[in-house]
């Protein structure tokens, strides 16, 4: 029997831009950016905009709408921008994704042209799920407004919603045309949204680069204050770690191997638990405590480096503990602990967990004792309640 084999490689190019006022006539990063594709002299635009950030910036929809007159020959709004819901609710309602699906159909948005999707990191994986999925493929903008987007979901190449209860279980690869992270959507942000994205940072620092861990280290009062140049210093530091990442050797996951979800086997699990209450930083942040602790319980960091690790994100007013980490399922083993086989589940292959094995080095683990996870809970638990006898 003959075989026919096929091979080829696809390159990916898309940037991500740093600026202020977007949407300011006189700022012509956006339209700088669009023209680097010569297909058309005029690009068609719709526009997906978290609710969350259309109420916060109660200017932004006629910011837009001028912006798109004052440049009407280098772009085309075809419809008023769609609003929808922000946070895990526009990834839970599969009625979202349909509005969108139905607003590309209806203004004629096509291979050629842009969706432009403004919000947190889970409007943005609605939006590029939906870019993907139609026409086989659309042109993709994202403009992240939180810290957490800014420096980690929206500068990637996965897109998702949630379903069968599971996060992230329809989703894509699928890289956008490019990132545009405009620092003054940040100055709307609650506390706990401007704080929660910091979690991914130190995720990425803690297995990557003990420099970074220790620049953070040096200005978490500045972040906790709220300091706007230290924290787009902490964005571009980590965005560009991410970028690198995902450039490397296995940019779809193709393999059991996601090191940048340090402390995320956990974290989802707890977003579940807690019915989404839990920012996903904030749930990141008790992920990295979580396995930082089983690391060392495990004799693979020392207490010295546990222990600060746990301090700074205190530090930083994050929570080490929620009661759903002690929340037993029906065969009396800790809720949480289900997360390891959800987590092999959605990579495929062997359960792959990234463990530390000293600050700025990650090292991969293909079990977790229960045990040790379990211990590990219960010294997060007393830590945050020291006062009081955990329930286990």
């Amino acid at each position: 029997m003959k075989t026919i084999e096929q091979n080829f490689a696809v390159p990916f190019r898309y940037g991500v831009y740093f600026t202020e006022g977007l949407f300011q006539p006189e700022n012509t990063m956006l339209t700088d950016v669009l023209a680097q594709d010569n297909s058309a002299s005029c690009r068609k635009v719709l526009f997906v905009i978290d609710s969350g950030v259309a109420e916060a910036s109660p200017g932004l929809l006629e910011q837009i709408n001028s912006y798109t007159s004052a440049h009407a020959q280098a772009l085309q709004q075809v419809a008023e921008p769609l609003i929808l819901p922000g946070g895990e609710d526009s990834k839970n309602d599969p009625e979202h994704l349909q509005t969108i699906l139905a607003g590309i159909n209806q203004f004629g948005v096509c291979r050629h042209s842009y969706l432009i999707a403004i919000g947190g990191g889970a409007l943005l994986d609605l939006a590029g799920f939906a870019a993907a999925i139609a026409h086989r493929g659309i042109r993709l903008v994202r403009i992240p407004t939180t810290v957490l987007s800014q420096n980690d979901s929206g500068v990637g190449v996965k897109n998702s919603i949630n379903a069968f209860g599971k996060k992230n279980f329809l989703g894509t690869f699928a890289p956008p045309f490019a990132v545009i992270n405009d620092s003054n959507f940040l100055l709307t942000l609650e506390d706990r949204d401007w704080r929660s994205g910091i979690s991914e940072a130190i995720k990425v620092a803690l297995i990557k680069d003990e420099a970074f861990y220790q620049s953070i280290k040096q200005d978490a009062r500045k972040l906790a204050q709220r300091d706007m140049a230290t924290m787009q210093q902490l964005i571009h530091r980590c965005a560009e770690l991410h970028v690198e990442h995902i450039g490397g050797l296995d940019p779809f996951e193709m393999g059991s191997s996601r090191p940048l979800d340090f402390g995320h086997w956990a974290a989802h699990k707890l977003e579940q638990l807690t019915k989404y209450s839990l920012r996903h930083g904030e749930a990141v942040a008790i992920g990295i405590a979580l396995d930082v602790t089983y690391s060392w319980l495990q004799g693979m960091i020392n207490a010295p480096e546990h222990d600060e690790i746990l301090a700074l994100l205190q530090e930083l007013g994050f929570n080490l503990f929620v009661p759903e980490l002690v929340q037993q399922g029906e065969d009396g083993q800790l809720s949480v602990i289900r997360g390891l086989t959800e987590f092999r589940e959605h990579l495929g292959g062997q359960l792959t967990i990234m463990l530390l094995s000293r600050i700025g080095t990650g090292v991969e683990v293909h079990h977790m004792n229960p045990e040790l996870v379990e211990q590990a809970i219960r010294f997060l638990q007393k830590k945050q309640q020291p006062h009081t006898q955990p329930q286990v």
